[in-house]
């Protein structure tokens, strides 16, 4: 967010929480992309805000209540209020259990790939929930790059590269037929909290359906050398599917992550190295 919207989503959040009996006095930013998360204090809880038009808050909010229900390692709700969505001013404000870090530092792989097996699991028993399929979230990267007003900043070459990457290996991997189920979407480290609960998942805003390989590609390399039964030659070109995504994603005129256009020019380089390595070109 921006720093004038973050602030009002900042001063929305404490009230909101002060409403519900929860002592607001300060409100920490501990992240700040399209959605602004918070430690709120005395009161210490977590809270999450992002613009009403969104409209994603109230899924995560029963989605996480029903991965937690069946023993999902997942962040909980805040147990003190009423688990559901607050709508104020313009923005959706959700509470949850704020978690200590613990143990700082890489988390071990075999961890990482056992904490994501089970959430794996018990997303395997929601085959109710509605959620896109993973090549609808490549088809929005796709539009991004089609898109000269979206990324003024892409080179032709650059463009040319993203979009032969996204339509080439979103058709190679649809063609393997691999199982499919429900996924996170980004079970990347920064959406896995070390606790003194365990491990437990964050952010299930991007949830998705597709094969377990493209979850794993968001996790570090190692990780999938611990989850059994993975397809190492999917993984791999998923892999670089998700680096074509998030690289698009950095050149959007929008895009708020600190330090982003760096990180888009890093994994241009980062794309050609790999189709190079895997004798992939990025055409047809």
């Amino acid at each position: 967010m921006q720093a004038s919207e973050a602030q009002r989503a900042r001063a929305v959040a404490m009230s909101i929480a002060a409403s519900l009996g929860l002592p607001a006095d300060d409100a920490v930013v501990l992240h700040n992309s399209n959605k602004l998360t918070l430690r709120l204090l005395p009161c210490d809880v977590l809270a999450r805000v992002a613009p009403a038009a969104h409209q994603v808050a109230q899924f995560e909010v029963q989605l996480a209540q029903r991965l937690a229900g069946s023993g999902c390692p997942v962040a909980a709700l805040e147990p003190r209020v009423e688990p559901r969505v607050h709508e104020r001013d313009g923005f959706e404000v959700t509470l949850w259990t704020y978690y200590e870090p613990v143990n700082p530092g890489e988390i071990p792989p075999a961890d990482f790939a056992e904490a994501l097996q089970r959430l794996h699991a018990g997303m395997r028993e929601l085959d109710d929930v509605p959620t896109p399929h993973f090549t609808d979230r490549v088809e929005d990267a796709q539009r991004l790059v089609a898109s000269r007003e979206r990324t003024p900043a892409l080179a032709d070459a650059d463009r040319a590269l993203l979009g032969d990457t996204l339509r080439r290996l979103r058709r190679v991997i649809g063609e393997r037929g691999a199982p499919e189920q429900l996924l996170h979407g980004e079970p990347h480290p920064g959406n896995l909290l070390a606790t003194k609960n365990g491990l437990l998942f964050i952010d299930f805003e991007t949830c998705c359906r597709g094969p377990v390989e493209f979850d794993l590609a968001h996790a570090p390399e190692e990780v999938g050398k611990h989850y059994p039964g993975v397809d190492q030659d999917l993984l791999r070109e998923c892999r670089i599917l998700m680096l074509a995504m998030i690289t698009a994603w950095r050149w959007d005129r929008d895009d708020q992550l600190p330090d982003g256009r760096r990180l888009g020019v890093e994994w241009l380089g980062q794309i050609r190295a790999a189709l190079d390595h895997d004798g992939l070109d990025g055409r047809g």
